[in-house]
């Protein structure tokens, strides 16, 4: 199983999206979670620093600049959706990534915050 740790440029980029109100509070976060398309449609127009901002994990010893690096998305590319986040607590939580899970339960606790 792979390790995975907190990528925290990505906590500060959701937590700054969340508080600029870049959200998206019902989804159905399986139709909308951006597939390999829309993942490599969105590297061709980014950099890998900003692709890494929307994943919430690092995976360990993976090479810097490939997909296989990020893991834990937490939005669609252009807004975080509550959906993803519920996604992450749970998978993170699932295969007991204790770091992960934490942050993205944060972030999902600000983002119900910021929303009520």
């Amino acid at each position: 199983m792979a390790t995975y740790e907190v990528n925290p440029d990505a906590v500060a980029h959701v937590r700054a999206l969340i508080d600029k109100r870049q959200y998206v509070l019902d989804s159905d976060w399986g139709d909308v979670q951006p597939g390999a398309a829309a993942q490599n449609d969105y590297l061709e127009r980014h950099s890998w620093a900003e692709y890494g901002a929307w994943h919430l994990g690092l995976t360990a010893g993976a090479s810097e600049e490939t997909k296989a690096r990020f893991a834990f998305v937490a939005g669609d590319f252009r807004r975080v959706h509550r959906t993803a986040l519920i996604a992450c607590v749970y998978r993170a939580s699932e295969w007991r990534h204790k770091d992960v899970e934490l942050a993205a339960h944060d972030l999902l606790q600000h983002l119900d915050q910021v929303s009520s």
